[in-house]
C-alpha cells in the first residue's frame, strides 16, 4: 500500500510538472508571436520559373525546296540523334521517313517502264504499218506501168476503147499520188507520236531524279558546329523519333543555339503583369546549379495573354536576358527569376502575418490593446508597406490575440481611404482579365510561383 501511495504522488507530480511546463512554453510562444514597424529599404520582387532558351540559334530543317517539288507536304521523324550531342559542321543529325517517297520512286519507275515499253510498241507497230502502204505503193506503181502500157496499145481501137484506158490510167495515177500522200502523213504521225511519248518519258526521268534527290536529302546534317536541342512543336513538346514535320507551317527539326548568350523566358500572372517593365532588373538563379547567380533584365513584355492548360489562369510571356555567361549554362535548363519591379529607400513595412482583413478594412492588432486601420502600399513575399497607421516602432500581434474582441477600433479616418483603395483595385483587375483572351494552352510548368 504504500508503495502505491508513493506512486500515486510521483505520477501526479509529474503531470503537474507537464502543465506548468506546457504552461510556460505556451506562454512563450505568445510572446514570440510579436513584431514592431520597421522602417528601411523595401524591394518589390515578382518571382517566377522560366526555362533558358539560346538568343540566337542556326535552325536545323527538312529541305523544304525538294519535298514540295515531289508533293510532299508532312513526314515524320524516323532518326536522330541524342538531344545535347555536339556536332561539327556536316554530322549526321536526323533521317526523316522515306516510306512514302520510296512508295512515289516505286510508282515512278512502273509509270517509266509502261512508257518505254509503249514506245517500243509504237515503233514496231509503225514499222508495220509503214511497210504495208510502202508494198502497196510499189503495187500502184505497177499499176500505173500497166495503165500507161494498156493505153499505149489502145491507140489503134476505137475512141471509146482509148477513152477508157486514159480514164482508168488516171484512176490508178491518182491512187498512187493519194498512197503516197498518205505514206507521208502517217511516217509524220509515227515520228510525232514517238516524240510525245520520248517527251513523257523525259519528264517521267526528271521526276525520277527529283524523287531520288529528295530521297538522299532526307539525311539532315549539321549545318555548322554545336549542341543539338530538339526543336518544339507549338504545344511545347519536343520534336524526337515519330514527330511529324509540318514543312509549310515549321520544317525545324532541332536548333544548334549559340551557347554564349541566353535568354530566360517565362510567363508571369494576369495578377503581376502590370507591375512588369521593360528593363527591370532580375535576378536569376539556375535549379541545376543553386549557388550560381547571374544578372538579368526584362527584355520584352508580351501584350497578348495566354492561358494554361486546364485551368482558367492567364499569363503573359516575359523575355528576361541573362547579361553574364557560363559554361554550365544549357538551352532548356530550368531557372529562378527575381523580377525588381520597384524598390523604396525609405518606408515603413510589416510582416504581412500582422495584416487583417475584415470586408473592407485592414487593419493590425496592437501591443496597446487596440485593432488599428492601416492604408497598406506595395507588398513583396514577406512584408507590405504601410502608407499611413502606423510609426516606426509601433508593437504589433503577428497573429490573432486571445482577447482580440475586446480591442478597441482605432485610425477608423483612414476608412474612406480604403474603400477608395479596394474600388480602384478591383477595376484594375477587371480590367486586366477583359484584355486578355483565350489562346493556345502552354505547358503546365510555366507560369508565376508568386509575389
Amino acid at each position: 500500500m504504500k508503495k502505491k501511495y508513493i506512486y500515486s504522488i510521483v505520477a501526479l507530480a509529474v503531470v503537474l510538472l507537464t502543465i506548468i511546463i506546457y504552461s510556460v512554453t505556451k506562454k512563450k510562444s505568445v510572446v514570440d508571436l510579436e513584431t514592431e514597424v520597421k522602417r528601411g529599404k523595401f524591394e518589390i520582387l515578382i518571382n517566377v520559373t522560366g526555362e533558358l532558351q539560346a538568343r540566337n540559334s542556326v535552325n536545323i530543317s527538312a529541305p523544304i525546296s525538294k519535298l514540295r517539288d515531289i508533293w510532299v507536304w508532312n513526314i515524320t521523324i524516323g532518326k536522330i540523334v541524342p538531344e545535347g550531342s555536339l556536332v561539327d559542321s556536316g554530322d549526321f543529325v536526323a533521317q526523316l521517313d522515306q516510306t512514302e517517297i520510296e512508295n512515289q520512286l516505286k510508282e515512278k519507275e512502273s509509270e517509266i517502264e509502261k512508257n518505254q515499253a509503249e514506245i517500243e510498241k509504237a515503233r514496231i507497230d509503225s514499222s508495220l504499218e509503214l511497210r504495208s502502204q510502202r508494198d502497196n505503193i510499189i503495187n500502184l506503181k505497177f499499176s500505173v506501168e500497166e495503165a500507161e502500157i494498156n493505153l499505149e496499145q489502145s491507140k489503134y481501137e476505137s475512141p471509146a476503147v482509148i477513152r477508157k484506158a486514159e480514164i482508168d490510167l488516171d484512176k490508178v495515177r491518182r491512187e498512187y499520188t493519194q498512197a503516197l500522200s498518205n505514206y507521208n502523213l502517217k511516217v509524220q504521225q509515227a515520228q510525232v507520236n514517238i516524240r510525245q511519248k520520248n517527251a513523257e518519258l523525259q519528264k517521267l526521268l526528271r521526276e525520277k531524279e527529283r524523287i531520288i534527290d529528295a530521297v538522299s536529302s532526307l539525311t539532315i546534317k549539321a549545318p555548322a558546329s554545336g549542341m543539338i536541342v530538339y526543336h518544339k512543336d507549338r504545344d511545347g513538346t519536343k520534336r524526337t523519333v515519330g514527330s511529324m514535320l509540318h514543312l509549310f507551317r515549321d520544317p525545324t527539326v532541332a536548333t544548334l543555339p549559340d551557347l554564349s548568350s541566353f535568354n530566360s523566358i517565362t510567363y508571369v500572372n494576369e495578377i503581376d503583369i502590370s507591375k512588369v517593365k521593360q528593363g527591370q532588373l532580375v535576378t536569376i538563379g539556375i535549379d541545376a546549379f543553386p549557388e550560381k547567380k547571374f544578372p538579368g533584365k526584362v527584355l520584352h513584355v508580351a501584350n497578348i495573354g495566354e492561358q494554361l492548360p486546364n485551368t482558367d489562369s492567364k499569363v503573359f510571356e516575359v523575355q528576361i536576358q541573362v547579361n553574364e555567361t557560363d559554361p554550365v549554362l544549357r538551352p532548356a535548363m530550368t531557372t529562378s527569376n527575381a523580377i525588381l519591379t520597384r524598390s523604396y529607400d525609405d518606408v515603413l513595412y510589416v510582416p504581412l502575418e500582422a495584416v487583417h482583413s475584415n470586408d473592407s478594412l485592414t487593419f493590425v492588432y496592437c501591443k496597446n490593446n487596440t485593432r488599428q486601420l492601416v492604408l497598406l502600399g506595395d507588398a513583396n513575399e514577406n512584408a507590405v508597406i504601410i502608407e499611413k497607421g502606423l510609426s516606426e516602432g509601433d508593437r504589433l500581434y503577428l497573429s490573432v490575440p486571445e482577447d482580440a474582441d475586446d480591442f478597441k477600433w482605432t485610425g477608423m479616418d483612414l476608412y474612406p481611404l480604403l474603400k477608395e483603395k479596394k474600388m480602384k483595385e478591383e477595376l484594375e483587375k477587371k480590367k486586366i482579365q477583359d484584355s486578355v483572351p483565350r489562346q493556345h494552352p502552354r505547358p503546365p510548368f510555366r507560369g508565376s510561383r508568386g509575389n
